[in-house]
């Protein structure tokens, strides 16, 4: 297939990556646990390229999962489910302890960066168990992306594949490195404790939401 060749199949390629594009940005463009960790990241100007090239391709690959086939075995799979339930609720039961416990330590701005500097194998296996054990990462990108581009005829599922990823480099890059227009305003250990208040909650608020619509298993 020539898309170049066919102005209608060129319209058509185009029109399934835009609605890619637009599905999967509706998606990750909301506060969660994993935009808050690449902000984080992006404001230390710490392994910024190295977070968007993972979320990106987590993304990509899930999303490609879903569309050839995965969608329906995540759908009917509630032991899988709820044990993605669990593990994650547990880590962001802890990993919002921790943000909490950072608030309330504070510190100057030398103890604040000393305290966020981490080096990469520990920030990789954070945003690894922030990315890959949150149901909702499942059942958004493999299961709702997945059954949309699991429609698209032929080669037109690699289009709409591609739409998606390209949405998720946009996001985490704009937030990874957007993020340097914030860096006066985290000059100030005040604010660190503040992002670490907002993390903390937000992550026991959806550990929590995790919690209480964990599956049932017959």
């Amino acid at each position: 297939m020539n898309l170049l060749a066919d102005p209608i199949t060129l319209s058509t390629a185009l029109t399934t990556a835009v609605a890619g594009f637009l599905l999967s940005l509706s998606l990750i463009a909301a506060i969660g646990a994993q935009n808050l960790f690449v902000l984080r990241q992006g404001l230390l100007h710490q392994y910024v390229g190295r977070c968007v090239a993972f979320c990106a391709t987590a993304d990509a690959t899930l999303a490609a999962l879903g569309v050839f086939g995965m969608a329906e075995l995540v759908a009917e799979s509630p032991r899988f489910a709820q044990a993605m339930a669990i593990g994650g609720a547990l880590f962001l039961l802890a990993y919002g302890v921790s943000a909490l416990r950072r608030a309330a330590r504070g510190g100057t701005s030398a103890q604040v960066d000393a305290v966020l500097n981490l080096a990469w194998p520990v920030v990789l296996a954070q945003l690894a168990a922030l990315t890959l054990l949150n149901p909702h990462v499942y059942l958004d990108t493999v299961v709702l992306i997945g059954s949309v581009g699991a429609r698209q005829p032929g080669d037109l599922k690699w289009v709409f594949i591609g739409g998606t990823s390209l949405a998720s480099v946009f996001w985490f890059a704009s937030l990874g490195y957007g993020a340097r227009w914030l860096k006066p305003l985290f000059a100030r250990p005040s604010a660190w404790r503040v992002l670490d208040l907002v993390t903390g909650i937000t992550m026991l608020a959806l550990a929590a939401g995790l919690m209480l619509t964990l599956p049932a298993v017959a």
